[in-house]
């Protein structure tokens, strides 16, 4: 019986602590450079009054600099406010710890593209990558995040971070509060 209960223990603690595995959507490494960038992963949802917003994540790595690539996508039947970034916008990560990391949006103007499906929803989708200040990654990876600010041009707007998330999209569960601890290995070199 005690041997039943040691391998039971081990292949809990087995379970608890796998790593995540790094999946790729593209992995490149030719003569010009190297680019590879995780697969997107959701990290807010929010669906409600017909309303709906999503937020994905993906780590980039190129040449050696790693990057947060943040992707927004709002469907409404009614006008979906832009919300435009520049050199100035920022992405403020509170951890768990306390700790504030900031990362900066890369030096390009960005307002999204506003699409109609054919079922007459409007839809914005924004995509922007935003970079990791030196000696970020230590604190990123001990620590679960807990809210997200992100500063645009004219507003912020601020994200709470779930420890799990059950996505009505796809139905997986996602677990937003640890992103970086789960992937910011797929992106060191």
């Amino acid at each position: 019986m005690k041997y039943l209960i040691v391998i039971a223990t081990l292949l809990l603690n087995l379970t608890v602590f796998a790593q995540t595995p790094c999946e790729y959507t593209v992995n490149v490494n030719d003569s010009i450079g190297s680019y590879k960038t995780t697969k997107e992963y959701i990290v807010h949802e929010r669906n409600f009054a017909g309303n709906t917003n999503y937020l994905f994540f993906s780590l980039v790595l190129t040449d050696g600099l790693p990057t947060l690539n943040v992707q927004s996508i709002k469907k409404s039947k009614d006008f979906i406010k832009a919300h435009c970034l520049d050199k100035n916008s920022k992405i403020y990560l509170q951890l768990e710890n306390g700790k504030i990391i900031t990362l900066l949006h890369v030096d390009q103007e960005n307002c999204g593209v506003s699409v109609t499906d054919n079922e007459k929803f409007n839809n914005r989708i924004h995509t922007s990558s935003f970079m990791f200040l030196k000696n970020s990654f230590a604190d990123l990876k001990s620590s679960p995040v807990s809210f997200m600010r992100i500063k645009y041009t004219t507003e912020t707007v601020d994200y709470a971070f779930k420890k799990q998330l059950k996505s009505e999209m796809d139905g997986l569960w996602y677990e937003p509060s640890t992103y970086f601890i789960n992937f910011l290995k797929c992106v060191e070199n």
